[in-house]
């Protein structure tokens, strides 16, 4: 049997993250300069002797039926079959959960795209990464993000995506211990829906002139965020007197940008674990490209 194993889903960071307009079906329209970070989760994979596709770990709070890892290889799979004329084989996945629910670093999307680019490899299917993406979609507004692989500004629901280059810079991040839900914070009626829209120029611009801090826009979720769940707005505060803090996507993790390692550590270092939850913190890298994207070119060597 084959395997693929070792896979990272790195999580990403909303840069900023404005919110210009609804659709009429209620959606919110976004801007957002999405970022990957090298810190995320671990996917195993094994092909099956039967059809059955099946997550072998447990993962607290996400039933196994409601995962997208599952529910995006069964896309994958209805897609080889409606191809070939047959169903692939079944695959076994294992993951290591590093990334918390409800954190806005979208880390069950980034373990959908990994699982569709490891699937897509181990099965041969031969969908093209736009395949792959326009497939992810409908699960999730941020697979196409995770499939696409390097820094993107988004548009639209945050499926329009256009590479643009982001800073190289260490993040401190922190998990403040609670679990945001989406919906709760789209559906607030004080949340700011529009914000006047801005380039890619207006973005590029502003990182050249600060080389590593944010300093552009802001995040639109973040004040509801705040109001509903004080620990978001905890570590905001806590983590602002470093540099310009804000959350990432939904909530509830809040990221501040530093030029070094060293000063990234020196900053994570005064952290306290505490607040209103059980905080905690780490650090990650930017990425320029996401460390799975050679399986889409076939490059990725087989164990």
């Amino acid at each position: 049997m084959r395997s693929l194993h070792h896979c990272p889903a790195p999580a990403k960071l909303n840069l900023f993250l404005h919110v210009v307009g609804r659709r009429a079906d209620g959606f919110h329209l976004l801007q957002s300069v999405f970022q990957l970070i090298d810190h995320g989760d671990v996917l195993h994979f094994d092909l099956r002797a039967d059809e059955r596709i099946v997550r072998s770990t447990d993962v607290p709070g996400v039933p196994e039926e409601q995962d997208l890892i599952v529910r995006a290889l069964r896309l994958l799979q209805a897609e080889y079959a409606r191809r070939h004329g047959h169903s692939p084989p079944g695959i076994e996945v294992a993951v290591e959960k590093v990334l918390p629910l409800g954190g806005g670093l979208g880390g069950g999307s980034s373990d959908a795209a990994t699982a569709l680019m490891a699937a897509n490899h181990l099965w041969q299917a031969g969908l093209t990464q736009q395949e792959l993406m326009d497939l992810g979609l409908p699960l999730g507004a941020d697979i196409p993000f995770f499939l696409f692989g390097e820094t993107a500004f988004a548009e639209g629901v945050g499926e329009a995506l256009q590479a643009v280059p982001g800073p190289d810079c260490w993040y401190v991040v922190i998990e403040p211990g609670v679990s945001v839900p989406t919906p709760a914070i789209f559906s607030a009626p004080d949340l700011t829906r529009n914000t006047t829209p801005v380039t890619i120029a207006d973005f590029s611009s502003s990182l050249v002139a600060s080389g590593k801090q944010l300093g552009f826009g802001k995040n639109d979720l973040q004040d509801v965020a705040e109001r509903l769940f004080p620990p978001v707005a905890e570590a905001v505060a806590w983590l602002g007197s470093y540099g310009d803090a804000r959350m990432t996507g939904s909530g509830a993790c809040v990221f501040c940008a530093f030029s070094g390692e060293h000063e990234a550590d020196q900053v994570l270092a005064q952290v306290p674990l505490g607040g209103s939850g059980a905080w905690k913190a780490w650090k990650a890298r930017s990425l320029k490209s996401h460390p799975m994207k050679s399986l889409l070119q076939n490059q990725a060597v087989m164990e």
